[in-house]
């Protein structure tokens, strides 16, 4: 078979076309390799590891997070639960006891818990004398009856 040299010089210039844009196909894959690889560097730290063992070690430092996070709650239940049981609500009620005594010198105190659990303590003030009276509730009610100012003491320090 013979080949003109017009058919052959279109054939070179093909092949040259074809060339050049093989190069610079594969000039720009080299590019975007080298950029990928260049990231990938910056990503797991420019260490010599490959992303497979830096997702692993990566992986392993979420589950020691998430350890550590339910570590904290369990301490913050435990810190609820003896916040719930001190004496968190108080109140003062400062009254006159008898009608010839003057400057509200009687009082009731109440010191209770979150669950209206602890005492109520009553000083009464009369002219020759001092009565301290101490009354336990649990939730809400009381082991002897309380006077109005002691339930007003313990209404005002539960809130209401």
């Amino acid at each position: 078979m013979h080949v003109s040299g017009n058919v052959a010089a279109l054939i070179a210039a093909v092949g040259v076309v074809a060339g050049i844009a093989g190069v610079a196909i594969a000039w720009v894959a080299w590019v975007r390799v080298r950029r990928l690889r260049e990231a990938q560097r910056m990503l797991i730290g420019g260490g010599r590891k490959d992303l497979v063992e830096f997702a692993v070690s990566l992986q392993g430092r979420i589950d020691d997070l998430h350890r550590a996070v339910d570590e904290i709650a369990a301490g913050l239940a435990r810190v609820d639960r003896r916040v719930d049981t001190s004496v968190t609500n108080t109140a003062i009620v400062r009254y006159d006891a008898y009608e010839d005594t003057g400057g509200h010198q009687s009082a009731s105190l109440a010191l209770l818990d979150a669950a209206r659990t602890g005492i109520v303590v009553t000083a009464i003030q009369g002219r020759d004398y001092a009565r301290i009276y101490m009354k336990e509730l649990e939730r809400g009610k009381p082991s002897v009856a309380l006077s109005p100012e002691e339930q007003e003491a313990v209404d005002r320090a539960m809130g209401r």
